[in-house]
């Protein structure tokens, strides 16, 4: 190992790339995070182990593997870092107005009125701000929350615990079923798949169909399937053609408007379920610009989602709300 460097200074920079390599594996996934080229991020890598006398990585290794004393030092500058981050991120964004950069990712479900409408604001209420808005899977944005690609994201809360990561509850939006208009067959047929009408699914990747599919093995139901989509507008468009039934949420019917006159939705029968959505955002994130999104999106989410549904639908008033 080389002797210990004479400079006085242990950089920030060797730092944070010293953690992000530790989390990736690899300095070419470090580099592509850092935006840095492979070289440069392995010169800042050896720098630190020159300025330390001791060698972080075994470099033999593929994926890059810490050593015990490599170890040892993440744990120890891991608290260090979130501390200097969410220092740097409070300071630079001063008052909310004077914010400078904000990532946020949003599900699929906000895209038709609500993100629209939240971006509207933002942009007023921060005017010096760039932003950057994503719309991806719960899966993905949680993903991109952890690898700190996005700073706040709006998702279906996962069933794991986000250790490295707070939410805040946001909306209960139940399961219901939807049916085609003309359907006048029992739901507890349907349901059962005693009927000849197929059941439609979303696509088994996405954190809503694991959620419906775990419900319906709970309950020892198995329906017949002909469909399976990603896209909740392709699929309300199927039912409402009188192709089959699917089994959605008040949120995602919100936004199929152009199909309601030919759609019912009814309450699931027996026991109900629900999902819930939240804000979830990086450690560091301003505090005050969560609460003024936070404070947005309720009131985006009541207004173009929970009024009207619970007005048409008065059934829904007691499960499709907000979370206080």
């Amino acid at each position: 190992m080389a002797r210990r460097s004479t400079s006085k200074d242990l950089n920030l920079k060797w730092l944070e790339l010293f953690q992000i390599c530790a989390q990736k594996g690899s300095l070419q996934a470090a580099a592509e995070e850092s935006g840095l080229t492979i070289s440069t991020v392995s010169y800042h890598i050896r720098s630190l182990e020159d300025h330390l006398g001791v060698e972080l990585f075994n470099h033999a290794r593929r994926p890059m593997i810490l050593t015990p004393k490599g170890m040892a030092f993440l744990r120890n500058i891991d608290q260090a870092l979130h501390s200097i981050r969410k220092a740097k991120a409070e300071a630079s964004a001063g008052t909310i107005s004077e914010a400078s950069f904000l990532r946020i990712g949003t599900i699929e479900d906000f895209d038709s009125d609500i993100t629209p409408e939240l971006a509207v604001f933002l942009s007023a209420q921060m005017p010096v701000c760039d932003f950057m808005y994503h719309t991806d899977s719960s899966h993905s944005i949680i993903r991109m929350l952890r690898d700190r690609q996005l700073d706040l994201g709006v998702t279906t809360t996962p069933s794991e615990t986000v250790r490295d990561l707070q939410d805040r509850p946001l909306l209960r939006d139940p399961f219901v079923l939807v049916l085609p208009l003309v359907n006048e067959k029992s739901l507890t047929e349907i349901v059962d798949g005693r009927t000849k009408l197929p059941f439609l699914r979303f696509s088994s990747n996405l954190m809503i169909a694991q959620q419906i599919e775990s419900q319906l093995r709970r309950i020892g139901i198995s329906p017949p399937q002909r469909f399976e989509c990603s896209s909740h507008q392709t699929l309300m468009a199927m039912v409402s053609a009188g192709a089959g039934w699917t089994i959605t949420t008040p949120l995602h019917f919100s936004r199929a408007k152009r199909f309601h006159s030919k759609l019912r939705m009814h309450r699931f029968p027996g026991k109900t379920f629900s999902r819930t959505l939240a804000i979830v955002t990086t450690p560091d994130c301003s505090r005050s610009l969560v609460d003024l999104v936070e404070s947005k999106l309720r009131g985006l989410i009541h207004q173009h989602a929970i009024a009207p549904l619970t007005q048409s639908n008065p059934w829904l008033a007691d499960s499709f709300a907000l979370v206080s």
